[in-house]
Formats: C-alpha cells, sequence, structure tokens
C-alpha cells in the first residue's frame, strides 16, 4: 500500500448525496468529486464490481474460518476441554477488538482495494508459517496446553484470520462507493447472504476435514484456498475511488479519531451499544455451541448438522436483499435481538437434536438483519473519509463483549455448573425445567443468557437515544 498525503479534512467521498446529519437541520454534505467518481461507470456495472469484491471476500472468509472452526473442533476432540475452546473462540474476538481500530484508520487512509490485497498477502503468510510450525512440531507437543506450542500455533492461525477481517471493514466502505443510497440495505443483504454461505461450507469442510483428514491437510487446504483468493483479488479493479478520500485519521491507531467520528454522529455510539447486545450472547455460544454439538453428535456429523441451520444466514439475507430493513433499520435490529434471546433460551430447553438445529437454524436467520442494520445506518449517516474508523471502532467495542463472556463462562461452566448438572442432585433439580442429558449444564447457561438479550433489547426500546438515533437516519433519508 502506498500512504496517501494529508490533506485537510472536507465532504465525504460518497457514491451518493447522504452523508452526515446534523441535528440544526443542515442538509447532508455532497460527495467528493476529487476521490469518488461514480459517473465512470453506470450503477450495474458498479453493481458487478461490487459482486466481484464481496464473492473474493466470501471465498477469503470461507477460508479462514474453515481453519479456525477446524482448529476449534480438533482442540476439543483431543483436550475434551471447554476451557482451551473457549480461550481460542475468545482470543479470536479479543484479537478483532483489540485491532479493529488499526484496520478502520488504515482503510480510511488508503484505497480500499489496496488494504483488501494487504490483507490477503499478510493472512497467506501467516497461514503458511502455521503450516510448516505444524510439520516441524510434534503433534503430542502442540496439544500439551502447559507448554508454548500450542499457545504459538493457535495465535499464528489467529493473526492471521484476524487481519483478514480487515477486508470486511473495507468491503463496508465499498458499499458506500459502489451501491446507490436507497439499495445498501439490499447490498447489505446480500453480504448475510455469503457470510451464510460461509458457514455453511466451513461447518461441514472443517468437521470432514478433521475428522477424515486430520490437522495438517486442514492447514494445506486453507493455505491453497487463501493463495487462490489473493490471486484473484489482483484481478479485481474499482475505478471509481480515483484517489483515498481526503481524512483527518493519523497514524496506524487512530482513537482518538475513531471516537470523534462516532461522536460527531447524534445517539451513534448507542447503535453501537444496541448493536452490542447480540455479541454478549454470542460469546456464550462461541464457548458452549461447538462442545455441545459435539457431545450429541460425530465431528463428521456435527459439523454437516451445523452447515444445515447455518442455511437460516442465507434465508436472512435473502429476505433483506428483497425486501430491505423497513422505514427504520433500529427497530428492525432490537426486534431480531429479543426474537433472538428467545431462541437462545429455548433451543436447548431439552437434548434433542431436532430442537438444537432447528433452534440454530432460526437463530441464525435473524444474525443478518442485526448485522445488516448497523451497517445500513452508519452508510446512511456517516461520511465516507471516516467510515473505516466508524467500522472499526464498532467492530472492535462490539468484539470485546464476546471474548468477556468467552473467558467468563468457560471455566464457570467446566469446573461449577457442568460438574453440578451432571451430579445426581443437580440433575435431579434441573430435570423438570431442562429435562435429563450430559449437557444439561450448558442448557442452563444457553437459558439464562437468552432471557438476559431479551431483557437489555427490551429495556433499549424505551431509551430516549432510541428515538434520537431512529429520527437521526429517517433525516438522512429524506
Amino acid at each position: 500500500m502506498t500512504e496517501q498525503d494529508p490533506a485537510p479534512p472536507r465532504a465525504a467521498a460518497e457514491a451518493g448525496p447522504t452523508s452526515a446529519p446534523v441535528e440544526d437541520g443542515e442538509a447532508p454534505r455532497l460527495a467528493d468529486p476529487d476521490a469518488v467518481d461514480t459517473s465512470l461507470r453506470s450503477p450495474a456495472q458498479r453493481s458487478r464490481t461490487f459482486v466481484g469484491i464481496l464473492v473474493n471476500t466470501g471465498l477469503a472468509n470461507i477460508t479462514t474460518s474453515y481453519l479456525w472452526f477446524a482448529l476449534t473442533f480438533w482442540v476439543y476432540l483431543e483436550t475434551r476441554n471447554v476451557i482451551a475452546t473457549g480461550v481460542v473462540g475468545g482470543a479470536y474476538m479479543l484479537l478483532i477488538a483489540l485491532s479493529s481500530i488499526s484496520f478502520g484508520t488504515f482503510v480510511d487512509r488508503y484505497r480500499k482495494l489496496a488494504v483488501m490485497r494487504f490483507a490477503a498477502g499478510f493472512t497467506l503468510v501467516m497461514f503458511v508459517l502455521s503450516g510448516v510450525m505444524f510439520l516441524l512440531t510434534p503433534t503430542v507437543w502442540l496439544l500439551d496446553l502447559t507448554q508454548p506450542w500450542f499457545w504459538v500455533f493457535t495465535m499464528v492461525i489467529l493473526i492471521g484470520a484476524v487481519v483478514e477481517n480487515m477486508r470486511n471493514i473495507a468491503l463496508s466502505t465499498t458499499v458506500t462507493i459502489l451501491i446507490e443510497p436507497d439499495r445498501r440495505a439490499n447490498a447489505n443483504g446480500l453480504v448475510g447472504m455469503v457470510q451464510g454461505l460461509m458457514f455453511i461450507i466451513t461447518s461441514v469442510l472443517s468437521g470432514l476435514s478433521v475428522g477424515l483428514l486430520g490437522m495438517g491437510w486442514t492447514v494445506v487446504v486453507a493455505i491453497v484456498l487463501t493463495a487462490l483468493a489473493f490471486a484473484h483479488l489482483l484481478t479485481l479493479h474499482m475505478p471509481e475511488e480515483l484517489r483515498a478520500a481526503a481524512t483527518d485519521a493519523h497514524g496506524g491507531f487512530d482513537l482518538r479519531g475513531s471516537l470523534a467520528a462516532v461522536l460527531a454522529i447524534s445517539g451513534l455510539f448507542a447503535l453501537i451499544l444496541f448493536s452490542t447486545f447480540n455479541n454478549f450472547i454470542g460469546g456464550v455460544y462461541m464457548a458452549l455451541m461447538d462442545p455441545y454439538g459435539l457431545e450429541m453428535f460425530p465431528v463428521e456429523l456435527w459439523g454437516t448438522y451445523f452447515a444445515l441451520g447455518a442455511t437460516g444466514f442465507i434465508v436472512g439475507g435473502a429476505l433483506i436483499g428483497k425486501f430491505g430493513l423497513g422505514s427504520n433499520p433500529l427497530r428492525t435490529m432490537l426486534i431480531a435481538v429479543i426474537v433472538m434471546g428467545i431462541l437462545g433460551a429455548g433451543f436447548t430447553l431439552r437434548e434433542w437434536a431436532w430442537l438444537y438445529i432447528a433452534g440454530i437454524w432460526l437463530y441464525l436467520v435473524l444474525v443478518p438483519f442485526v448485522e445488516a442494520a448497523e451497517q445500513t445506518v452508519i452508510q446512511q449517516v456517516v461520511p465516507l473519509q471516516r467510515q473505516g474508523r466508524v467500522f472499526g471502532f464498532a467492530m472492535a467495542f462490539e468484539s470485546a463483549a464476546a471474548p468477556v463472556t468467552a473467558f467468563l463462562i468457560a471455566p464457570i461452566a467446566q469446573f461449577w455448573i457442568i460438574p453440578y448438572a451432571r451430579s445426581a442432585e443437580g440433575a435431579a433439580q434441573l430435570a423438570p425445567l431442562l429435562g435429563e442429558g450430559t449437557s444439561r449444564g450448558i442448557a442452563l447457561v444457553f437459558l439464562v443468557a437468552g432471557i438476559i438479550m431479551i431483557a437489555a433489547a427490551l429495556l433499549a426500546f424505551l431509551t430516549p437515544v432510541y428515538r434520537r438515533v431512529s429520527a437521526s437516519y429517517a433525516g438522512a433519508a429524506t
């Protein structure tokens, strides 16, 4: 990447006329014609370029998730320790939280495709390094949690996967550049569909890879797919972005600028808080969903069944792509979060395979609504010159919630809740509510987490901030 010379702050470089509204009713600022020129191609041509970028990002996400899922499966099957899976999942989200401000800063300072190419190349290098380490290190050393080899191997893979997330921030800004304002919610729905395909493919491939090929060949497959995605990315072009939009971003970690960009829009910080509700329960699922599934199914079948549940992602994204998010995406988000809490509380009330898979499917139908709602509001009200930092700040803030719950709940479940639920006294006390089975302790955690999620979203509806954010979005849309 080539650093852009700093320039005085100016109007947002957008594909359309919308930008950050102000509270005194001032009209939205227009696009920066020196940075983005949407007259070079028709909306249909720009849309085709966006689809190419989306497909490429989807392949990259599939690859990193494939390796990350496989690592989680492999660690649990070899150690049978939910602390290990909780730490792996929590470390992934914590790394995203710590790095997202930097990612957003770089997205604002450089051309979007340059950022994507850098991230793809870095991830490829890290995956190759993990393959070399797996080849040279005895497996017994890699699986010994008391030795550094396990943690080094895990961190190399996770760092590669985390840096790839820089592309997701850049992808959100390409929606602003390439897609007309009235179609951005639909484009964000397509992003949800691609994420659904990611979960389906990675769930099947990860389970089959670990079960049939082993972890070594799984790393090889990830390296090959990452190299293919990088090569394809080099063939894509976005001529509309003449240069990086003039920005006030500085350095490689512009926390002050990120916070200022968020606070400049009335109620935007509250929007990020609202979307964070979903991540609190997500941390519980991150730590315990795979152990629950692996107790119920063999690893090969669990990957396949989770892939079946993940088709809900595609359905949710398709619904948004067809119908959008309504006149108030924030209201849509909170309704989705409430329903997700109900599902999270109920889909493990009995140790029934069909209930678990159906609950996962319905839950994942709703996830794209939460994510697309936040993205659509930010794209509508934040200038392009600051969108990278706003999306990065949102990713950092929201990602921090999941590792907190994952790091807390994994040891609590391992040492107290699960042993209590499997004891004769605990099993008898839980049976009227949660039925019988070996995973009633995990079911109890899911039930409590779901109830907390419902309560938080209902309270959010009653706040003045909710009305203020809704009004800001409506003002920018007119």
